[in-house]
């Protein structure tokens, strides 16, 4: 591994250093990033996810004793370097186990929603693992678009971000969507329950699953809501012959995610 030679852009050494501060409220605030239009990633790879797709970041955050032995990509990948001290790095790092690098990339600007893309629905979804998994279902299975309803977990957040495994890049995310939004959708919309519609097995035997359509996956204890449920074209239950009354919702969407691409003969 070549390290880095360039000299940093800048160096902290102090808590009281306002970029410091800025810092410190985007990684531990979870909708800070909202206000600051930026986000913080750790580690090596959800950057290297980033920059596979084309997506530099706008600063990179190096630990004073790990700077001499960063690599030269990541030395190169951002516009500006910033070198604190340990201690400070200790006070961002949200790992158990650090590699003391972390990045800040710039948020998105919002696009409108695709009329035609396969997409999931997420409505009040809020554990962040689960949405994170979700995403990185969302990408796996070819669903190019996820429409996060108000209430939601935010999905730039860093614990979502960690989930996501790098999903977040090769998807469009809409976030704090109302239900006016999924007007402009022009895909079959399918919402999945617990108590009620085809079984998704049935469906696939039959090859009735429309593809590309919007799955709407709701609330880990309410489900989807009532007025969202009144919008399905199709609602779709998971058989469970073992006798649980209900799935994990990241469980339930890999699951839904998956059939889709089956029953349109995406996978060989």
């Amino acid at each position: 591994m070549k390290s880095a030679t360039a000299a940093p852009g800048t160096v902290i050494s102090s808590p009281d250093n306002a970029l410091f501060k800025d810092l410190r409220r985007l990684v531990h605030g979870s909708t800070d990033y909202r206000k600051q239009g930026r986000f913080w990633v750790e580690g090596d790879h959800l950057v290297r996810a980033a920059l596979a797709r084309g997506v530099p970041p706008a600063m990179a955050v190096f630990s004073a004793s790990f700077w001499p032995l960063v690599h030269v990509q990541y030395a190169q990948a951002a516009i500006k370097n910033i070198v604190i001290s340990d201690n400070l790095f200790d006070q961002l790092s949200t790992l158990e186990s650090s590699v003391r690098m972390g990045f800040v990339f710039d948020l998105p600007s919002t696009v409108p929603v695709q009329a035609d893309a396969a997409s999931v629905i997420l409505d009040r979804v809020q554990d962040a693992g689960n949405v994170g998994a979700i995403l990185r279902s969302a990408s796996a299975f070819g669903f190019s678009q996820v429409i996060a309803l108000k209430g939601t977990a935010a999905l730039w957040s860093p614990k979502v971000l960690r989930a996501g495994m790098g999903a977040h890049w090769g998807l469009q995310l809409i976030e704090g969507a109302s239900l006016a939004t999924l007007d402009r959708l022009a895909v079959p919309l399918l919402v999945t329950s617990s108590h009620r519609g085809s079984f998704l097995h049935q469906m696939l035997q039959t090859r009735d699953l429309p593809m590309p359509c919007a799955w709407a996956l709701g609330h880990e204890g309410q489900g989807v809501c009532a007025e969202l449920e009144a919008r399905a074209d199709v609602h779709v239950r998971i058989a469970q012959p073992g006798g649980e009354e209900s799935l994990n919702v990241a469980a339930a969407a890999a699951i839904c995610l998956h059939a889709s691409i089956s029953g349109a003969g995406s996978i060989g």
